[in-house]
């Protein structure tokens, strides 16, 4: 009986199926984070309308939050295009975000828990782009990158 074993190649140009469906997740990922965004906003203005607390951090963070989300859609489409630059700043700005959400949010007394809780949401969005922009089959296709960090 013939010895059948699975290979697989790592792919060697952006416009592999393998990383193009990458990428397509991405953008659902951002568009969560997008969504989310949204929520966070919206809910400060009902509260604001109503007369509860929300303050002036809490409009600016989710205004800042919420405009920053085109351009990573901008960084991960053209990521996704083959943009070398693109892909470094989107795959660093996923990682440093969600930890610089968490770490304000734990500042006492800076928000309520329930905004603190939907800013957690919108990292974890992010995290999950972060996590696969740093997949090898991703990573390999930028080779001039991967080069210059280990450098």
């Amino acid at each position: 009986m013939a010895d059948i074993t699975a290979t697989t190649t790592a792919p060697e140009t952006y416009e592999d199926p393998r990383v193009q469906d990458t990428f397509k997740t991405v953008h659902k990922f951002l568009g969560l984070y997008g969504v989310i965004s949204v929520i966070v906003l919206g809910t400060v203005a009902a509260m604001a309308i109503t007369g509860h607390e929300a303050s002036s951090f809490m409009w600016i963070r989710g205004s800042i939050l919420l405009l920053v989300w085109p351009l990573f859609h901008r960084m991960a489409t053209r990521s996704a295009q083959g943009d070398a630059r693109q892909y470094d700043r989107l795959a660093t700005v996923t990682v440093i975000l969600p930890i610089a959400i968490i770490v304000v949010d734990l500042i006492p007394g800076l928000c309520p828990p329930w905004y603190a809780a939907m800013q957690g949401v919108s990292a974890l969005a992010l995290v999950g782009a972060a996590v696969l922009t740093r997949k090898a089959e991703v990573r390999n296709v930028f080779p001039k990158l991967a080069k210059k960090k280990k450098a």
